[in-house]
């Protein structure tokens, strides 16, 4: 008979990490379909179409209404700054304990 190694309590269906920026936190989806999807935005060339395309399934319309109408000091958001957000973003959903920061591992 063949061995099986039961891997369900390793596995999570229903939480979404919160990426909080500046006074917005936005939900980040982080389920499998749209990791697949952001997969396939980001193969080829990364513009800002490939950004909007990015934002658009990682968020919610509202987060991504927020997002966008960011200011600080008057100043709107710099697509530096957008795509800076959309990268830790998938950070965030591909495994990454605390995007944006170094990381201390430890083994136990």
């Amino acid at each position: 008979m063949a061995r099986i190694i039961d891997i369900t309590d390793k596995l999570n269906f229903n939480e979404n990490p919160v990426l909080k920026i500046g006074s917005v936190e936005a939900e980040v989806n982080a389920d499998a379909e749209t990791v697949l999807r952001l997969m396939g935005v980001f193969s080829g060339e990364t513009n800002l179409y490939t950004v909007k395309q990015a934002l658009n399934l990682i968020f919610k319309p509202e987060d991504v209404e927020a997002i966008c109408a960011m200011k600080e000091n008057g100043k709107k958001l710099s697509a530096r700054s957008l795509m800076t957000i959309v990268q830790e973003a998938v950070e965030l959903v591909m495994g990454e304990d605390n995007p944006g920061e170094d990381q201390t591992r430890t083994m136990t």
